[in-house]
């Protein structure tokens, strides 16, 4: 029971804490409401627990033995991000629905995790805490357990951003949203590019 209590610990601290999925999360829950923001907070939830269990069951050696593929991923993981803050920087403030559609896919949302810089520093030292040994059942129940704080936690962001939607009316309201999350976005990508957060390293070098 003390190592779920561990697990859990360690997924709330990582899923609840400001970041980019949640960031999108927020805009998403504002611009379009909770229902339409659902499909982004499902898609990056199994695009997380998908990249947690390839992780745990062996992923890591094939980045640890290619480190010009980790490079790449760390790339196109701030291109996305810095992508993702131009055109929320560049939106209109709309909060009609028909002028933006139904908002992103799940299938945007499970890719955006995939080129999270964050999402990978984070299932590598999840594993590495919890499955260093590679223990099949064990990288299960970190996967699972994952899951469900991971879904709860983006939805919460979600959420917020729809109880903000109702006080944000005014277009201009919207705009200056938007280019403070565009701008906490473009932020996050500066910094993963520069700390070195960004590198994956093997969770057996981590635990």
């Amino acid at each position: 029971m003390s190592i779920l209590i561990s697990m859990a610990a360690f997924a709330l601290a990582s899923s609840i804490s400001p970041g980019p999925v949640n960031i999108v999360a927020l805009g998403i829950g504002a611009r379009h409401g909770f229902r339409a923001s659902m499909r982004h907070v499902t898609g990056a939830t199994v695009g997380f627990t998908v990249l947690l269990l390839l992780t745990g069951l062996g992923l890591h050696e094939l980045l640890a033995r290619a480190p010009a593929l980790t490079r790449a991923i760390q790339l196109a993981g701030v291109a996305f991000l810095l992508w993702m803050a131009w055109k929320l920087a560049r939106d209109d403030g709309s909060l009609h629905p028909d002028a933006h559609g139904k908002g992103p896919s799940l299938l945007v949302g499970a890719a955006m995790q995939w080129l999270n810089p964050k999402a990978w520093v984070a299932s590598v030292a999840g594993m590495g805490a919890f499955a260093a040994n590679g223990d099949a059942l064990r990288v299960w129940q970190f996967a699972v357990l994952y899951f469900a704080i991971c879904y709860l936690s983006i939805a919460c962001w979600a959420y917020a951003g729809t109880f903000l939607r109702g006080r944000l009316g005014d277009p201009s309201r919207m705009r200056r949203l938007n280019r403070t999350m565009a701008f906490l976005l473009a932020a996050s990508a500066v910094y993963l590019l520069f700390s070195g957060d960004t590198a994956p390293a093997s969770p057996r070098g981590i635990a």
